[in-house]
């Protein structure tokens, strides 16, 4: 794992086909009440969204990825910006709220995103054993929805051996991390690397985390919905 002052991740340059799929999206963004987010201006949108979910594409193994969960996804970022950039990937919007999963299905829809969909469920029922996402995706991705030992919970089981995580995170908080080095044996997660990112001019303190799935999933994964988040495997 790279020191405390990581690494820059290196900036991937939309593409003039996936500019074409996301202006549509930004749009609906703007025009949608129902939008779930804070950020809703396409000029703002284009660096707060589009550009922060294009940094994850820096690390090769979410770049070459086939199949890739987003994991509370909101308004479908980073979800929606991979299935633009990766078309031959598909990209599960993984999103327990079912107007969310609403809004993403639309704005997939506008773009012409057609290797995207909502799946409205919770991670931990979407990986149960028999479940369809159980084991399922080369890649998961999470952009700011938990502590990186919650996110490394609701991933193990989504991915199969040897696949990444990859986590949007701001400032990189030591006792956070400390508590993925507990807890990551018993989720057959290893982190790999953290690295620094600067998508767009005025981010602070942008760091992304790269994990590993390391062997097979462990027999109690997943636990029950909520206990990811109300008790991190690593807390003392």
């Amino acid at each position: 794992m790279h020191a405390p002052g990581a690494e820059p991740l290196p900036q991937p340059e939309l593409t003039d086909a996936a500019r074409a799929k996301l202006e549509p999206v930004l749009a609906l963004l703007a025009a949608d009440a129902t939008a779930p987010s804070t950020v809703i201006e396409p000029g703002r949108a284009r660096v707060v969204h589009v550009a922060d979910s294009l940094s994850g594409l820096g690390f090769p193994e979410l770049a070459g990825a086939g199949a890739i969960a987003d994991v509370g996804a909101g308004a479908g970022f980073p979800g929606l910006v991979l299935a633009a950039m990766l078309p031959d990937a598909r990209v599960d919007l993984i999103e327990s709220i079912g107007r969310t999963c609403e809004f993403s299905d639309r704005a997939a829809a506008a773009g012409g995103i057609e290797n995207a969909r909502a799946v409205n469920a919770r991670a931990e029922e979407w990986a149960q054993a028999g479940a369809p996402g159980r084991e399922a995706y080369d890649a998961v991705t999470a952009r700011a929805v938990a502590r990186l030992s919650t996110i490394a919970e609701l991933a193990s089981p989504l991915l199969r051996d040897g696949g990444s995580v990859v986590a949007w995170k701001g400032r990189r908080d030591p006792d956070e991390e400390a508590e993925l080095e507990r807890g990551a044996p018993r989720l057959a997660i290893r982190p790999v690397a953290i690295r620094s990112a600067d998508p767009y001019s005025g981010s602070r303190n942008r760091h992304l985390h790269l994990l590993r799935k390391a062997g097979p999933t462990p027999a109690d994964l997943p636990r029950r919905p909520g206990m990811a988040k109300k008790r991190p495997r690593g807390v003392i």
